[in-house]
C-alpha cells in the first residue's frame, strides 16, 4: 500500500471558498483538469447530489472525536464532507490514477489520509491500528462499486472490525435484499448474513441522475448499525451460514429437499422428521424462515450429526 503524505491535523473545516466537489460544475472541472477517464470495469460513478451527501453524513453519526473509513472515494465528493464531519478520515482507493487528484483536492484538509489499496486485499485491522487508535468510534461510509458490493460488506462484517455503523450507497435491489424480512422474494442468504451482524435501515433512494456518469440502475443508501452481539447465538458461524446457503440453494424447492440435496437423498426422511420435531414444516421454503428458526435448525442438525 502506498499513501499520500500524512497530516497530523485532526480538525476538518471547509476549504477557503469555492464550490463543493459534488457540485456538477466542479466535478466536471476536476475531471477535465486532470484528464481523467472513467473505467467501466471499476464501476466508477461520481455522486453530484449534495442533498444525498447530507443524508449520508447524517446517517453516519460522526463528530470530531470519530473516524470514518471510505472505500472508493473517486475524486473526493464524499471525502470532502467526511473531512468536515469527522476527526480522522481514511480513504482507500484502488485506482492509482485517482491518487494525485485526491491529493490535490484534499490538500486543504489535514485530517484526510488517502491510501492506494484494494479493500478486499487490505489488512483492515492494520488500518485501524495505524489510523484509528485515538478515535472514539469508526463508521464505514462509502459509495461502493456495485460489482463488488457484497464481498466488501461481508469482509467488513466477517472480520469483526470495531465498526459502529456502515453507511453505504449500493444498487437499490441489493439494499432491499439486505433489509428484507422473511416471506418476500428479496429475502435470502444476504439478508440473513447482514441481519445476523447488524440492524439495517434504508436511508434514501437515489436516482441514476445523481451521478456522473449516470449508472443503468437506481441506487439506495443503507445504514447497517452493528449489533453489540449477533442477533442469534450459534455454536459455529461457518456451519450456520453453510446451512443457510444450502437452504436457499434452489429457492423453489422446499427446505427439506434443499437440505437433502447436500446431505444425501437417503436422509430426507430423517431431515423431514427433524424439521417437524423443531416446529418447522418440511414443506416450507427457506425464504419463510426467520433468523431464529435458522439458528434452531442449525442447532438441531449439529446435534443430529453428533449422534450419528
Amino acid at each position: 500500500m502506498s499513501n499520500m503524505p500524512q497530516h497530523n491535523g485532526k480538525n476538518g473545516g471547509a476549504p477557503a471558498g469555492g464550490p463543493a466537489i459534488a457540485a456538477a460544475g466542479r466535478t466536471k472541472e476536476i475531471i477535465r483538469k486532470h484528464g481523467f477517464t472513467f473505467k467501466k470495469s471499476l464501476g466508477q460513478n461520481f455522486l453530484i447530489d449534495g442533498n444525498i451527501l447530507d443524508k449520508i453524513i447524517a446517517a453516519a453519526g460522526l463528530d470530531g472525536t470519530k473516524g470514518a473509513l471510505e472505500i472508493g472515494p473517486g475524486i473526493g465528493a464524499l471525502t470532502e464532507r467526511l473531512a468536515q464531519a469527522a476527526g480522522t478520515v481514511v480513504a482507500l482507493e484502488i485506482d492509482n490514477r485517482l491518487i494525485p487528484i485526491l491529493e490535490d483536492v484534499m490538500s486543504p484538509y489535514g485530517n484526510v489520509n488517502v491510501v492506494h489499496a484494494d479493500v478486499l486485499k487490505t489488512d483492515l485491522r492494520r488500518v485501524w491500528a495505524d489510523y484509528f487508535a485515538d478515535v472514539s468510534g469508526v463508521s464505514v461510509v462509502a459509495n461502493l462499486p456495485y460489482y463488488v458490493t457484497t464481498p466488501i460488506v461481508m469482509k467488513l462484517l466477517e472480520e469483526k472490525l470495531p465498526v459502529d455503523r456502515i453507511v453505504v450507497m449500493v444498487q437499490k435491489e441489493v439494499a432491499e435484499r439486505m433489509a428484507a424480512k422473511p416471506g418476500g422474494k428479496d429475502y435470502g442468504s444476504l439478508s440473513i448474513a447482514v441481519q445476523y451482524y447488524c440492524e439495517p435501515e434504508l436511508v434514501a433512494s437515489v436516482p441514476s441522475g445523481a451521478f456522473v456518469p449516470a449508472p443503468n440502475v437506481d441506487s439506495a443508501v443503507i445504514r447497517l448499525t452493528k449489533r453489540a452481539a449477533p442477533a442469534v447465538s450459534v455454536p459455529d458461524e461457518d456451519r450456520f451460514f453453510r446451512v443457510v446457503h444450502a437452504a436457499f440453494a434452489q429457492r423453489r424447492k422446499t427446505i427439506a429437499n434443499n437440505l437433502a440435496a447436500i446431505s444425501g437423498k437417503e436422509r430426507k426422511a430423517e431431515l423431514t422428521a427433524l424439521l417437524a420435531e423443531i416446529g418447522i414444516a418440511p414443506e416450507r421454503r427457506a425464504e419463510t424462515l426467520s433468523l431464529e428458526e435458522f439458528a434452531r435448525l442449525d442447532a438441531a442438525l449439529a446435534a443430529a450429526e453428533m449422534k450419528a
